[in-house]
């Protein structure tokens, strides 16, 4: 009777505690679903931007590549890009890393996409020549 008892008031606490584990877990898994995503069907994803923006696929002059955005700050994968630029430029980058602010009292936020050579947004290195040419949202 006493082993019922303590069990019936662990289940309160378990269930809290699932609680934030399912919330902890499912921003892991949207983080995780982006890069799944974007490893899976990134060049699908990138073809058909191609497509719909009648830009031809890879040139001498330039490439395109489907690429995760990462947020400066909390380093997670934030959504996709497509970056354009000279094809050894486009080879070279990894990501694009959100940088995002405030301008002064005017109540106007901004947001930087710069495209990066890392997954890795401690030690952000531009890649120069690149641009963002389309934005992908990836709904999970």
């Amino acid at each position: 009777m006493k082993r019922r008892r303590v069990l019936l008031g662990l289940i309160p606490v378990l269930l809290v505690m699932s609680a934030v584990s399912v919330a902890q877990l499912g921003s892991l898994l949207k983080g995780a679903g982006v890069a799944v995503v974007i490893s899976q069907f990134g060049k699908d994803i990138n073809k058909a931007l191609n497509r719909l923006t009648r830009t031809r696929d890879e040139t001498s002059e330039y490439a395109t590549k489907v690429v995760p955005i990462i947020s400066v700050g909390s380093g997670k994968e934030a959504g996709a890009c497509q970056i354009m630029g000279p094809p050894s430029a486009v080879k070279k980058t990894q990501a694009v890393a959100q940088f995002e602010g405030n301008f002064g009292a005017l109540g106007i936020r901004v947001r930087a996409l710069v495209p990066i050579e890392s997954k890795n947004v401690s030690n952000v290195r531009r890649i120069p020549g690149v641009g963002i040419s389309g934005l992908v949202d990836i709904k999970i």
